[in-house]
């Protein structure tokens, strides 16, 4: 979408246009800012970051304190991408108060553009008043991490006729609540298809088929760097944890055979500074 800043309105403009809206996680400066040099139009500092940086077996675990931090990290890296900052389980489950409070120490602690929460029609309220306090939000419908157990774990939704209506219906209360867009997570390719017809908002899909209106992956999963388990629908680019492994085997070779550091690695001193001190050593 160009080198300027990216906004809630050209994310919105992109469907309407039918440009398909690319999204990544980072959690850290360094992936953000490869993020915004690779041009994606969003960054999402997901609360997955539980599982693939702080080696959670989930993401319930997650608080306020961690999302607060490693979203003020990506945001030092994207000077061009939105940034988005997700809601962590207990964060706005327990009041609306409780929610806009904690929405408004994401944005202005953490520094991102926008906040994602999870939930359907039961959420909208929450969402609605999250709004109304002028802070943009992103849903985030299908599976839903945070409360995967309640779902029967990490499967696809939506199967039936009857679960598929309610993810449709989920949608368009998100749609009323006021988000300016929505992650469509684990359904069937064709109900990505009707979720994203049914509404003006763009629905980004994780394993909602190629018809939504944009893709997010988690980077740790695309680029192979997070192995303890592969999504069906995550394509890997790369596999840079074997790469990483292997300088590091080669590093240790090199320091156990002082083949490291080299002389091109180390510092000198002049000559007579080195007798001098050795002669005062003498003393």
């Amino acid at each position: 979408m160009g080198n300027k800043k990216i906004t809630i309105q050209d994310i919105k403009q992109a469907k309407k246009e039918h440009r398909k809206i690319v999204m990544v996680t980072a959690y850290d400066y360094p992936f953000g800012l490869m993020a915004d040099e690779a041009g994606v139009d969003i960054v999402l500092v997901g609360d997955s970051l539980g599982m693939v940086v702080m080696g959670l077996d989930g993401t319930v675990e997650v608080t306020m304190e961690h999302m607060i931090h490693h979203t003020r990290a990506v945001t030092r890296g994207c000077k061009t991408a939105l940034v988005i900052g997700d809601m962590p389980f207990m964060s706005y489950n327990t009041s609306v108060r409780d929610a806009i409070i904690n929405a408004g120490r994401l944005m202005k602690e953490g520094g991102c553009d926008v906040v994602k929460l999870e939930g359907g029609v039961d959420f909208a309220p929450t969402i609605e008043a999250i709004v109304k306090a002028g802070i943009p939000v992103q849903g985030h419908i299908g599976l839903t991490p945070q409360t995967a157990s309640a779902l029967g774990g990490f499967k696809m939704q939506g199967k039936d006729a009857q679960a598929a209506k309610r993810i449709v219906d989920d949608a368009k209360a998100l749609e009323d609540a006021g988000v300016f867009s929505m992650i469509l997570e684990a359904v069937p390719a064709p109900l990505g298809e009707i979720v994203a017809e049914a509404v003006s908002v763009p629905v980004i899909g994780i394993g909602a088929g190629s018809q939504v209106d944009g893709q997010v992956l988690v980077t740790h999963d695309m680029i192979g760097l997070f192995d303890k388990f592969t999504p069906k629908f995550v394509k890997q680019y790369t596999k840079i944890r074997p790469t990483i492994i292997d300088a590091m085997k080669a590093y240790k070779e090199d320091v156990i055979n002082q083949a490291f550091p080299a002389q091109e690695h180390s510092f000198t001193m002049p000559d007579k500074a080195l007798e001098e001190l050795k002669k005062r050593l003498r003393e």
